[in-house]
């Protein structure tokens, strides 16, 4: 029977490491390998804690529906909006988006009916003409069922194209290659207003990212190519949106109301409590390989019974006497709750845990999904008063090394220990404009490879075509000074996310 060997240096290593590393084993006989054996799911590439992981609960099905017999949070889990033709369908601006999509529906038109007038050939490849249109497998069969498409405002809606990055997407089932089932979360304006979406990523590609948003979002929107994003919301609708019902399945909702022994937990309870779990830096840390290639698994957070006393010890096993600190309990835990059984932990204390995090995954979701009305920092505005006041963005400069606290977390350890001073950052914002005096431990806070900020820098710029026009174009007309307040809103943002998730109770690991 064949062996499969492997060996797996640390992922931080850069090239020269990796290089030193080939020429000190010599060959492979100087390689320790590691013989791999596929576990009950068929992995290969394995960790220490997917045991574990696997008993907690599922947020969802990758298939979207709850269609096992296994427990799973959610019914509905959906794909980001796919639409093979973003540089068509998105946009900063409604208006230049309309323009776009009504030229782009007269060319795809116009081929309909020169499909029509061709007598319908059955080789559609060889037939479209590739210089005016994108196309995809999904637009050809359009086109090879003659369907025409039609330009409708009630189309156009908000996106989150990336993060802290909001556009405008023309959402039809057309033109948009996988458009997914968003009419079911957003079907109207209302619902935007009470409806929320976490969106996670899915990738080896990326550390894991939780964002919440109340717009649609594109199928990379939590941490850029690479990270294909899994969106779960808290409501859907009928397709009026008259119709409202809650997206936790029953046996969720009556897990958790077993666990802690508590009726009044509802399913937003549940959802904003899921949303701070996703987020500690404790279970961040340890599942972050298995949240690589699976949906998150959620525990639930008690506070245990005490240990028993070690002999010739007055303490516990967790520090002083009758103390003990918040624990992740799996599925099972649920059992020690039936009959006349002691729990594994104390329920009421527990409840109270529970309804801490909730507390703290609202707070957090509203920021995120607010991120535009939050509080601006107030950052020092260097003016260059040999150039006229200008609020245009062509391209944003970061100025200044930044340097991360706990570069191999997404988060800071909530530890509320010290850190390391480190010098502000500034941004080049253009000619006219410098913005200085940001704190460096807004670069903590990532989604992804990038921090919130970044993120902005990054997308905020104008850009172009092959021609030298402009393709996107971020700044405002209407309201010329919106990036420069979404600069301050974000560092605002990414400050109170970390101390919002600083604040979550320390969990430990047996």
């Amino acid at each position: 029977m064949a062996k499969i060997l492997y060996h797996a240096v640390p992922g931080d290593w850069r090239k020269e490491q990796k290089y030193a590393f080939l020429d000190k084993s010599g060959s492979v006989a100087g390689v320790k390998w590691k013989t791999l054996k596929p576990d009950k799911r068929g992995n290969w590439l394995t960790e220490p804690t997917d045991e574990e992981f696997a008993n907690f609960i599922s947020v969802a099905n990758k298939a979207g529906k709850d269609r096992t017999g296994d427990a799973v949070l959610f019914s509905e889990c959906l794909p980001g909006v796919a639409t093979k033709r973003d540089s068509v369908v998105f946009d900063f601006s409604e208006q230049s988006l309309k323009k776009r999509i009504q030229a782009f529906i007269k060319t795809y038109n116009g081929e309909v009916r020169r499909y029509e007038e061709a007598g319908r050939p059955k080789n559609v490849d060889d037939f479209v003409d590739y210089s005016d249109i994108k196309w995809s497998s999904t637009l050809k069969s359009h086109l090879a069922r003659c369907e025409r498409a039609s330009f409708s405002t009630a189309h156009i809606q908000k996106a989150l194209y990336r993060p802290f990055t909001r556009q405008v997407l023309y959402y039809d089932a057309l033109l948009v290659d996988r458009p997914s089932s968003y009419w079911s979360v957003f079907p109207t304006e209302n619902s935007t207003k009470e409806n929320r979406v976490v969106c996670v990523n899915m990738t080896p590609e990326r550390p894991f990212v939780a964002l919440a948003t109340n717009m649609l979002p594109e199928s990379v929107c939590t941490a850029g190519f690479g990270a294909f994003s899994y969106c779960i919301p808290l409501f859907t609708y009928s397709e009026d949106g008259k119709h409202k019902q809650e997206n936790i399945t029953p046996k969720a909702r009556t897990l958790f109301q077993i666990f802690y022994d508590d009726g009044s937990i509802t399913a937003a309870d549940i959802f904003h409590y899921v949303y701070a779990v996703l987020h500690h830096p404790a279970y961040r840390t340890r599942f972050a390989e298995n949240l690589k290639r699976d949906l998150p698994r959620i525990p639930f957070v008690g506070v245990g019974r005490v240990s028993p006393l070690r002999a010739g010890s007055s303490k516990s096993s967790n520090g002083a006497h009758g103390v003990t600190r918040p624990t992740f309990y799996p599925l099972a835990a649920v059992e020690t709750m039936q009959g006349d059984n002691q729990p594994e932990h104390k329920p009421e204390a527990s409840a109270k845990l529970f309804h801490e995090f909730a507390e703290a995954g609202k707070k957090l979701a509203e920021l995120h999904v607010n991120y535009e009305s939050a509080k601006e920092f107030k950052l020092q505005r260097i003016e260059n008063k040999e150039v006229k006041l200008d609020w245009r963005v062509e391209a944003m400069k970061l100025v200044g090394r930044v340097t991360p606290c706990a570069p191999s977390s997404p988060l800071p350890p909530a530890t509320g220990g010290q850190r390391t001073a480190r010098p502000t950052l500034s941004i080049i914002y253009n000619d006219f404009l410098t913005l200085s005096g940001i704190p460096p431990e807004v670069f903590d806070y990532k989604l992804g490879n990038r921090s919130a900020l970044e993120w902005v820098i990054d997308q905020y710029r104008v850009t172009r075509d092959e021609k030298g026009n402009i393709a996107s174009d971020p700044n405002r007309m209407d309201d010329e000074e919106y990036i420069v307040r979404l600069i301050g809103q974000v560092v605002s943002v990414s400050l109170e996310t970390q101390k919002l998730v600083s604040s979550l109770p320390p969990v430990r690991f047996e």
